[in-house]
């Protein structure tokens, strides 16, 4: 079995759920009563799974960050703006936000991460970034885009 980011968070939402549950007992018993040591040990190990569903979902982050596969389209293009780009004596520019790389972005295979699948009508699957995607869309009648599991914040 391969552990996957989506895998980690959903066993940290049951964690989650698990605590809730636990935590929604009735606390009825009375100080004197010996049943009250016991529902003291739930409710502490309901904080412990809720510390573990937040270590879950902080490994699912990790995981995410060293999973991150490249768009690897032959073309770059600014993340957030698409086919912006302008590059002149070794730097690239966009146009838009004028953010610049210190080299040639359009000469060298997309490194951003992949953020979609896109079948097109024949089924062919493609799989690029947020800013490959941009032109896609405009380019691509009929394609179907499906956003994949977000990149890492």
């Amino acid at each position: 079995m391969i552990v996957t980011p989506a895998h980690l968070r959903t066993l940290a939402g049951r964690a989650e759920a698990l605590a809730a549950e636990v935590w929604a007992l009735p606390d009825t018993t009375p100080d004197d009563s010996p049943e009250r040591a016991p529902v003291a040990a739930a409710r502490h190990s309901a904080d412990l799974l809720a510390q573990g569903a937040e270590s879950l979902r902080r490994a699912a982050a990790d995981l995410a960050a060293v999973q991150v596969e490249p768009c690897g389209m032959p073309w770059r293009v600014c993340p957030e703006h698409g086919n912006t780009l302008d590059s002149q004596a070794g730097v690239s520019t966009c146009r838009v936000c004028r953010r610049t790389w210190s080299y040639d972005r359009a000469d060298r295979p997309c490194q951003e991460p992949v953020t979609w699948k896109v079948i097109d009508r024949a089924g062919t699957e493609t799989k690029m970034c947020d800013g490959h995607v941009l032109g896609a869309r405009a380019a691509v009648a009929g394609a179907t885009f499906i956003r994949l599991d977000p990149a890492p914040a």
